[in-house]
């Protein structure tokens, strides 16, 4: 039921929440927008989610040993889950420090079901934003009004004392220039604590939407977005992209994962993925990269004359 796909990687120096404090349950896989870049596409109609009694299981597990600080629920859209407000009562009741849930926050534009959620315990909302104005964000989700309904959701919640928002823009060919522009445009909000950028992966071995974008060309364009966040003094993570190519910045990559429990079913399809790719992985020093995937690969290439590996530490 539950495998940690980052075994081994170490944390960013940016990143202001530690993977190994969470644990991470699928809750529900069924969503009302239609993200051009979702990685469970292909499997939301026959993957399981975690039953009622798994989550008290992990709820008892933890109350016993003490594991974790935080929860996060999660799924395809989990506030489309009617009971989530009770899910989240009892895990506080169990003992979690945190409730964190992962959505696109459209349902968090109610104002009433923002404070419903809050009063319930969920403290942490982890919230994509596609790209920095509706055009774009609206076309990446295939849903109209999607990117208001987000950012009213996103400042909403930057009104409740005791409430963290995140924010996790995926990296695409549709996304890359406007990185800069997202930390912008949300440099209002009081309560962002923390701003990830994960490069896209197709869960499968190519790139059918070409949506892939080359690490090369999105390089200055995450910098640019790395050096933005910091300036307004928030955490950041990067995703699957090349520790080497970050230069300075290489402290930004962090590809720890909470402990993720889901289906079973699931991870045949991840491995697909193919991570750990690399001309100098045999011998490169880094223990925080994922190199590069099959998909990537088959789109652009190794980069052989521009990956630089790490030496190795005595």
């Amino acid at each position: 039921m539950q495998q940690d796909a980052t075994t081994g990687i170490r944390g960013g120096g940016f990143s202001r929440f530690v993977a190994a404090d969470y644990v991470e349950l699928t809750m529900h896989f069924k969503c009302n927008l239609k993200c051009e870049h979702c990685m469970i596409e292909d499997t939301m109609d026959w993957l399981k989610p975690e039953s009622v009694d798994d989550f008290e299981r992990v709820l008892a597990l933890n109350a016993q040993r003490k594991q974790w600080k935080g929860i996060v629920l999660t799924g395809s859209e989990v506030t489309l889950r009617g009971d989530l407000p009770e899910l989240a009562r009892r895990a506080r009741d169990s003992g979690f420090e945190h409730v964190r849930i992962q959505t696109h926050g459209m349902r968090l534009m109610d104002p009433a079901y923002c404070r419903e959620l809050v009063d319930a315990g969920v403290d942490e909302y982890f919230v994509s934003v596609t790209a920095a104005d509706a055009p774009t964000h609206d076309a990446i989700t295939g849903t109209r009004g999607s990117f208001d309904r987000t950012i009213q959701g996103l400042e909403n919640l930057d009104s409740i004392p005791g409430v963290t928002s995140m924010t996790n823009t995926v990296v695409t060919q549709r996304s890359y220039r406007q990185l800069a522009q997202v930390v912008k445009r949300l440099g209002h909000l009081q309560r962002l604590a923390q701003m990830e950028f994960w490069s896209y992966w197709p869960m499968r071995e190519r790139d059918d939407k070409n949506l892939i974008a080359s690490h090369l060309d999105v390089l200055p364009y995450l910098r640019e977005a790395i050096a933005a966040a910091r300036a307004l003094g928030r955490g950041v993570a990067v995703k699957n992209f090349p520790e080497c190519l970050l230069g300075e910045d290489r402290e930004a990559l962090d590809n720890t994962q909470p402990k993720l429990i889901i289906d079973p079913e699931f991870w045949p399809e991840f491995m697909r993925n193919g991570f750990h790719q690399c001309i100098h992985r045999s011998y490169c020093g880094s223990n925080s990269c994922l190199g590069l995937n099959t998909a990537y690969v088959n789109s652009h290439g190794w980069h052989a004359d521009v990956l630089v590996p790490f030496p190795r530490e005595r």
